[in-house]
């Protein structure tokens, strides 16, 4: 396909969440998201940077995405005029990190891509399933009877997967309150770099409970001490902060770094990346999942989508929109079935429509870059 993107729109929109998310590193209260939009032939693709407000989960802010956008991937774009998302990718490359604002390019390009060919996004990817199951995200609470109260109202709504947010000094008590309350349930813990090996034997601890995996318990950029704490334990470990891109994935499995990998498209720089690691990881046996960064559903959506591709075996952290946000860019909002699943639209692109009005409404500040 010849490239036909006429003009790049960059919004930044800030959506108020329902309630503060807390987890190790901080705690995320409003924030500016970043949507892209790519317009040609008639045609609007989305896509979004879903950066945080702080430089504590990765080296971005909304600040920086902006720059780099601005200043650097825009022009690339520009200049090498690419004619697929994958060629973005490529394109992308010349620039050293900051992988979470290119991807909101790459992803709108995908979605425009797949709008132009008259298909839904999964399918363009190659999904193999119109339906996923869906696991939900909960942040740390001050009281450990609300963090209670709020899991049993997701095991009732029919979430496949709970995860919960641990820290040093809040982490054992709270897996052997809910294993008390609850059972034995989908339960997996997400550190975000918190610990260091000096905290292995809080990890053999968590061995007497079956969790479904630890996430990325050490350092944000490490994969070798991963793989000695990963011979030390038998809860499978999940790297997430650790992998930016295929090689990093690739470096994880020789080392046995982890057994499960946590694929976020904007930490690895969109779509294209994710399916490269989805496809290394499926040839060497490593289950994948899609987590979240509290996006938008115009990001939501996209996750969404390549969730369904095959080697996807956990739930990912796909939350209905209500979950975050009192409303939200998209129509229809994104909803939990009653099977506890995302059920994909089968309409061209990512099967959701922007409402402009409510992006209108949201939006802070807006750039316009022409490609001609």
């Amino acid at each position: 396909m010849s490239f036909q993107i006429e003009e790049v729109v960059v919004r930044i929109v800030r959506l108020p969440l329902i309630e503060p998310f807390r987890v190790s590193f901080g705690t995320v209260k409003d924030r500016d998201q970043i949507v892209v939009e790519l317009r040609g032939g008639g045609i609007s693709g989305w896509g979004e940077s879903a950066v945080l407000p702080f430089p504590f989960y990765n080296h971005e802010t909304p600040g920086t995405a902006q720059h780099i956008l601005k200043d650097f991937a825009i022009p690339l774009f520009k200049k090498e005029r690419p004619t697929s998302p994958q060629e973005t990718n490529r394109v992308f490359e010349k620039i050293v990190g900051h992988r979470i604002a290119r991807s909101g390019v790459e992803m709108a390009y995908w979605d425009w891509e797949a709008k132009a060919k008259g298909i839904p996004l999964y399918k363009h990817l190659g999904g193999t399933r119109s339906e996923v199951p869906v696991g939900i995200s909960v942040p740390l609470f001050d009281d450990i009877n609300v963090l209670l109260d709020r899991i049993a109202g997701f095991l009732e709504k029919g979430y496949h997967k709970i995860k919960i947010k641990i820290g040093p000094g809040e982490d054992l008590k709270l897996v052997e309150a809910i294993y008390t309350r609850f059972g034995e349930i989908p339960l997996m813990v997400d550190a975000n770099s918190a610990y260091t090996l000096e905290h292995i034997s809080l990890f053999k601890d968590l061995d007497r409970f079956k969790l479904m995996m630890i996430e990325q318990p050490l350092r944000h950029d490490d994969i070798f001490d991963h793989a000695k704490l990963q011979r030390e334990i038998k809860n499978p470990i999940c790297l997430d902060e650790s992998i930016e891109h295929v090689h990093d994935a690739a470096s994880a499995i020789e080392l046995g770094s982890c057994k499960i990998i946590n694929i976020k498209p904007g930490r690895v720089g969109g779509l294209t990346e994710s399916k490269k690691i989805h496809d290394l990881a499926a040839q060497h046996g490593v289950g994948v999942w899609c987590g979240g960064m509290l996006e938008t559903g115009i990001g939501r959506a996209a996750n969404i989508a390549i969730a369904t591709l095959p080697n996807y075996k956990y739930p990912g952290d796909i939350g209905e929109s209500a979950r975050y946000y009192h409303e939200d860019i998209v129509d229809p909002s994104i909803a939990l079935s009653p099977r506890g699943t995302m059920v994909l639209p089968d309409k061209p692109g990512i099967g959701f429509d922007v409402n402009l009005e409510r992006l209108k409404k949201y939006t802070r500040h807006e750039e316009r870059f022409s490609m001609s």
